[in-house]
């Protein structure tokens, strides 16, 4: 059997936690005699080893300017360098991993006309929020149903619109975008006009990818949920959970009992306001008086990521309890967090895992994170975590104060984790769904 696995994007680019996740299914699919290719796209076509795996990077657009191609099928090019690679590497199934412009419906047509199965993993809110989070005005979960006016509305209202304004321009009906591309205006106000037009665009190519695909990974309940919502049968939807993609090293499930006068936190992750890292910043400094230090190693991915960190650096200039450090590889995060006390993790958006805190269960750290999502069902608070509300600065700031303050809470919490399951075991649920599909 031979697999594409396609993910947004593939080392040695930076990487993110679904990247990290395809490698390791991809390295353990190996080791099950499947036949594996990497395919992301990148800025040009070309092949290379890494780690054992063979990768093919198919270019996209370099100037891609056309708002329907964006937020609708996709990159016409990047389905074609797609194709190229489909005709030379004659894959019985291909997953994707990622739904973006480049990783697009188009792609998924390029397949489907070859007459061979799709698979697709639900990895991020990206997938099916216009906004990108699931939190509607950015402050309350939204239940994942896609409906033009409100989704247009919140995705507005994300862009720096008045939530006046916003609701105004969404019950513009989505013709007048159209007129508007007709007569190839776009950006700024004009955007903002079309959006109406750009988001029920979406919203069709959504449901013809979950029409198009043989079969969904659910990575969690919510996304399991957020598609029975829209309409997903089913019985095409498994809930499959992240596992630590790496073998623990020997004793790093600690059972240390010692208590260290500071309370040495880490933070591991992306840096992106989606992460939260700023509202984790906030609370400490409200509570400069306690001994407690905060580690951050974060991965900066583009122009965004690099203004983010500045931000960040500047919230927390002149206090030095707040370190920022180089991002841990993958395959050192769990002996890196086994340094620590607590993981925190505050994000403002829906995670379908993350990865991190299978990662600090495997090193024994109990978590400190946002009551959302996917963290909602790893973490089950006062057991191997706290979880606090998301945007409460004040509701951080108590919970580290807490923490600092009640050490046998600390040392209870500890106890209670448990191991995290390997991947190993996701690639074998994989491999039954593949032999599923393709009856063999």
């Amino acid at each position: 059997m031979k697999v594409i696995q396609v993910p947004f994007c593939f080392y040695p680019d930076t990487v993110g936690g679904t990247e990290v996740y395809v490698e390791a299914l991809s390295r353990y699919l190996q080791q099950q005699g499947v036949q594996v290719v990497v395919a992301a796209p990148g800025k040009v076509s070309q092949s290379y080893m890494y780690s054992h795996l063979k990768v093919r990077r198919f270019a996209i657009s370099n100037n891609f300017q056309n708002l329907r191609d964006i937020y609708g099928e996709g990159d016409p090019q990047a389905a074609l360098e797609f194709s190229h690679i489909l005709e030379a590497e004659q894959p019985d199934l291909v997953h994707l991993h990622a739904f973006t412009s480049g990783v697009s419906l188009r792609l998924v047509q390029a397949v489907k006309q070859r007459q061979i199965p799709v698979v697709f993993t639900y990895h991020t809110p990206t997938v099916s929020c216009q906004r990108g989070t699931l939190m509607q005005w950015g402050t309350q979960i939204c239940n994942g149903e896609l409906n033009l006016q409100t989704c247009t509305q919140c995705t507005l209202q994300g862009l720096g619109l008045d939530q006046i304004s916003a609701r105004a321009i969404a019950n513009l009906p989505p013709q007048i975008g159209n007129w508007l591309d007709t007569l190839n205006l776009q950006g700024g106000i004009w955007t903002a006009l079309r959006m109406t037009e750009l988001v029920s665009l979406r919203h069709t190519v959504l449901h013809a990818l979950m029409s198009e695909v043989d079969h969904i990974i659910a990575v969690c309940n919510w996304v399991k949920n957020v598609l029975l919502l829209n309409h997903v049968p089913p019985d095409k939807i498994t809930v499959i959970r992240q596992a630590l993609c790496h073998e623990p090293p020997e004793k790093s499930h600690s059972s240390q009992q010692i208590v260290m006068p500071t309370l040495k936190i880490a933070f591991l992750g992306r840096l992106d306001p989606t992460k939260g890292i700023h509202v984790l910043i906030s609370a400490l400094q409200a509570i400069s008086e306690l001994p407690i230090s905060l580690d951050i190693y974060g991965v900066s991915q583009g122009v965004a990521g690099e203004i983010y960190q500045q931000e960040l650096q500047t919230l927390a200039a002149n206090n030095s309890r707040i370190t920022f450090k180089p991002p841990v590889p993958a395959q050192k995060a769990i002996a890196t967090l086994a340094e620590y006390d607590l993981l925190a993790v505050p994000s403002q958006w829906l995670e379908t895992g993350p990865m991190v805190v299978l990662e600090a269960f495997a090193a024994g750290v109990p978590i400190l994170g946002s009551n959302l999502g996917g963290l909602a069902e790893l973490v089950q608070s006062e057991v191997n975590g706290i979880l606090v509300e998301p945007t409460s600065i004040t509701a951080w700031s108590q919970a580290l104060q807490h923490l600092y303050q009640n050490r046998d809470l600390l040392l209870r919490l500890r106890s209670n984790i448990q191991l995290p399951p390997r991947l190993e075991t996701v690639a074998t649920q994989m491999l039954l769904i593949y032999r599923a599909i393709l009856h063999i």
